[in-house]
């Protein structure tokens, strides 16, 4: 086996607790992109949250990827051109704003210039988002709302407890219609069926003809299990949620111990 592509989550994974990015894991994916593998970043986030890490990384050069908004977009991160793009409709707009409404919690939607709240008490985490990923917030009720919007994602955001208790209302017909996972413990991402970083890494992969056994990915969180169970080798972090580390095939260190330097010279630079 010859892995000739690395998918590695950002958040928990490739960043420490401080959101950087270790000197050992920047030289180790320097060497990894020196033997011609292909480093693609996937993340919940949308690109303009993670241009910084790629300009840092040497990842913004033409023949460069990246996965954003948990698999809803494949890019370039060359000049930002989507070559997989799964949308969400004005229609499911309606019906997950209104579904938030009904459990109480507050929501959020995204294209790819800003993060839209129906929410006058703009909930911290949506300021958070905002930060986070360096797009504005804009404040637009329900009958505001552009209905040509082109919708990356959706986000139940809250309290822990007060999302946990609003994901127990959802019916069965919600999970059945749109991807529904968690990417932190007060982020709850919505999005179109047929999104997921895992199907966008199989996107990706088709595309450059990489088969799936010559890929590995490593992961922390629920929002990574598909595409750690997609890739030839699924690499759980040590500071992974224990569902995680319990479907992949290794469990490297922590974010804070460089543990994805350690399963890149471990698994790929000694096979």
């Amino acid at each position: 086996m010859t892995i000739e592509l690395i998918a590695i989550d950002l958040d928990g994974t490739l960043l420490t607790n401080e959101k950087k990015i270790s000197s050992k894991v920047k030289d180790t994916l320097a060497k990894a992109k020196e033997k011609g593998i292909k480093v693609v970043i996937c993340t919940g986030r949308p690109l303009p949250g993670v241009m910084s890490f790629l300009k840092e990384l040497n990842l913004e050069e033409v023949g460069d990827y990246a996965i954003t908004y948990n698999g809803a977009l494949v890019q370039e991160t060359y000049d930002g051109n989507a070559i997989a793009h799964h949308t969400m409709s004005f229609d499911d707009f309606l019906e997950v704003e209104a579904m938030s409404q009904k459990i109480g919690v507050h929501c959020q939607t995204l294209d790819e210039k800003a993060i839209y709240t129906s929410n006058k008490d703009i909930s911290p985490y949506t300021v958070r988002e905002s930060s986070l990923v360096n797009m504005p917030i804009k404040y637009r009720s329900v009958e505001e709302m552009n209905p040509n919007l082109v919708i990356s994602k959706m986000m139940m955001i809250d309290e822990p407890d007060v999302l946990d208790a609003g994901i127990a209302q959802f019916p069965s017909s919600f999970y059945e219609k749109y991807t529904v996972l968690k990417s932190e413990a007060f982020y709850l991402e919505v999005l179109n069926k047929a999104a997921s970083k895992g199907q966008a890494l199989k996107d990706l992969s088709d595309i450059l003809s990489i088969p799936k056994e010559n890929i590995l990915a490593i992961g922390d969180n629920e929002n990574d299990r598909d595409m750690l169970v997609f890739a030839g080798v699924g690499v759980a972090m040590g500071n992974a949620v224990e569902g995680i580390k319990a479907i992949s095939d290794y469990i490297t260190d922590t974010n804070e111990l460089d543990g994805v330097a350690t399963v890149i010279e471990k698994l790929v630079f000694n096979q």
